[in-house]
């Protein structure tokens, strides 16, 4: 028992250790490099969202190694904005650390109060209605969602936190009759030739899609992620099979095409 509590005490150091060493190459290079010195929240902005995409590739792939490399790139982005709301006199790392320790033990009452929950779905509700009661939290449930999320998911957002303050199916499968009359509703609109109404009823479809996945624990982004690299590798294989060939795509019957189509399934299996 002594053996672990040194183990764990060293581990604490080093994390400390790098934590800080971060902290003072963040000073060095923010007073020392023309380029570091001169960037702002808003230049940083698009470059953490390209970090923050990179990670979400490096998740998708299951690589462990990449994971590692983002997660430190987007943690210098933490330090940066940090850094330059220090400089502003705003905040600091401490405030942002804080903040966030602050947030954690309100929400999790269950485990630093005397709330007693059943499982994940009670959390995830517990945790809708703290944001809501909160001080400096948001005055309405969706209020929390970033407009600027991608519609995918941000509808899933949407539909999470409306299901956290109870507006929900009673039954999942109640969700399929919703998506079968938004299908109908859109051939509708298809046959009546109303551009406008049929973008309106494609999203319609779209969200109770979402929302079906939601309902079965489909993560609706990571799905249609996974059949984009699918179409991707079978397309690629496509385009090599008929360069081999010194045939042109553009050439070929879907016949044709559709028989390679289904060489490349039978290969991936």
């Amino acid at each position: 028992m002594k053996q672990n509590n040194n183990m764990n005490t060293n581990l604490d150091e080093q994390k400390t250790n790098a934590f800080k060493k971060l902290l003072y190459v963040m000073d060095e290079l923010r007073e020392k490099c023309p380029w570091d010195n001169i960037q702002t929240n808003e230049t940083l902005r698009t470059l953490t969202i390209e970090e923050t995409f990179e990670l979400a590739d490096a998740i998708i792939d299951n690589n462990d190694d990449a994971i590692r490399k983002e997660l430190g790139d987007i943690l210098l982005h933490i330090i940066f904005y940090a850094k330059i709301g220090e400089e502003k006199g705003v905040f600091n790392i401490a405030d942002v650390i804080n903040t966030l320790v602050d947030k954690l033990i309100y929400r999790h009452p269950h485990i630093f109060g005397d709330v007693k929950v059943k499982d994940a779905t009670e959390v995830t509700e517990n945790w809708e209605q703290l944001k809501l009661k909160e001080k400096g939290g948001n005055k309405t449930v969706l209020e929390g969602v970033p407009q600027s999320l991608c519609a995918m998911i941000k509808a899933n957002r949407i539909q999470d936190k409306a299901r956290g303050a109870g507006f929900d199916w009673e039954e999942r499968s109640q969700v399929w009759d919703k998506v079968e009359e938004e299908l109908n509703e859109l051939k509708v609109e298809i046959d009546h030739q109303n551009s406008d109404a049929i973008e309106a009823e494609f999203g319609d479809l779209l969200f109770s899609l979402i929302n079906a996945a939601r309902l079965y624990g489909i993560n609706p982004e990571n799905a249609l992620e996974r059949t984009n690299r699918k179409f991707i590798s079978r397309f690629n294989y496509l385009e090599q099979q008929t360069i081999q060939k010194g045939i042109n795509l553009k050439s070929m019957s879907l016949a044709e095409m559709d028989k390679i189509w289904e060489e490349a399934k039978r290969v991936e299996s």
